[in-house]
């Protein structure tokens, strides 16, 4: 049975920052688990993961999606800025609001991240005791994999951004910006062969700007979330893309193995075709049915 639901705007402060999000409630007679939710690399709540909410909430699961700081309608001056620990500490309060939140249940706390945010969630999976259990999806998992994976003349046109933002930054300018997803051998953070249909289908209305600080290289470089797969001991979901050229299969694949309590399934697609149809429906329909078990596990 398909759940009604409502959708509320919800504001929480991060570093002081106002973060923007949305909270989605099911018509259900008891608070309702509840999935802390999201994106990846520089995109919005709006670009189809509400569209996964949506389905959550209808089969009877709260669920709050977030923009972090920076980002679409959440506050923040260097905008469009990438920073892994500010987008972890992000997270860690929209947890902390949800938990304080009456009408959902937070002793059944799920995390779901995809892409750069599949990474995310499997470091705090590993760090917090507090969380039911988690979905992968598509995670960024390993740097050097991820490098690997950037075509060799991609990577020669980002550079002189790279060294012209960390001039600007050392002395105050304004960020020299690169571009976020681009078709292969375009200088992008991001390339697909399929990059002007996939994402455009993503972005849909989304306020999507392309672009962030070149300095966003760095941050890959210190940032290896799958390592930590091994000290995740609570269950946890991994979508894998065979297809994937930013988020290999393979590397991940390596590290999920190493988690206690995982499922792992690989779908056949590319990184992006997995929030749209058809591969959308068969994976939220195995999300759905993962929640699922484990909620009634709770019982």
């Amino acid at each position: 049975m398909a759940h009604r639901y409502i959708r509320e705007d919800i504001d929480f402060y991060s570093d002081g920052t106002r973060c923007s999000g949305w909270l989605y409630l099911p018509a259900t007679r008891y608070p309702a688990p509840v999935i802390v939710m999201a994106h990846g690399l520089g995109a919005l709540r709006n670009m189809r993961l509400d569209v996964y909410a949506q389905r959550f909430a209808q089969a009877g699961l709260a669920c709050f999606l977030f923009d972090y700081r920076n980002f679409g309608a959440s506050e923040g001056q260097r905008r469009q800025l990438i920073n892994v620990q500010h987008q972890l500490t992000d997270w860690r309060q929209a947890i902390e609001w949800v938990k304080r939140e009456p009408r959902v249940d937070a002793t059944q706390l799920y995390l779901f991240g995809t892409s750069f945010s599949g990474g995310h969630v499997i470091q705090l999976a590993a760090e917090r005791r507090d969380i039911t259990a988690t979905i992968a999806q598509c995670p960024y998992t390993d740097t050097w994999a991820t490098t690997r994976a950037v075509p060799f003349f991609s990577l020669l046109k980002m550079m002189p951004y790279l060294v012209a933002d960390i001039v600007s930054m050392v002395r105050g300018y304004r960020p020299v910006m690169l571009k976020l997803a681009g078709n292969k051998g375009e200088g992008a953070l991001m390339t697909v062969s399929d990059h002007d249909d996939s994402t455009s289908r993503m972005i849909g209305e989304a306020n999507f700007i392309n672009q962030v600080p070149a300095r966003t290289l760095l941050e890959f470089l210190k940032y290896s979330p799958g390592k930590l797969a091994r000290e995740v001991t609570t269950p946890i979901y991994f979508a894998l893309c065979k297809k994937d050229t930013i988020a290999p299969a393979s590397a991940t694949l390596k590290w999920a193995q190493q988690a206690a309590n995982a499922t792992i399934k690989e779908y056949d697609c590319a990184h992006f075709e997995i929030y749209l149809e058809p591969m959308f429906e068969a994976v939220i329909q195995d999300y759905i049915e993962f929640y699922r078990t484990i909620c009634q596990q709770k019982k």
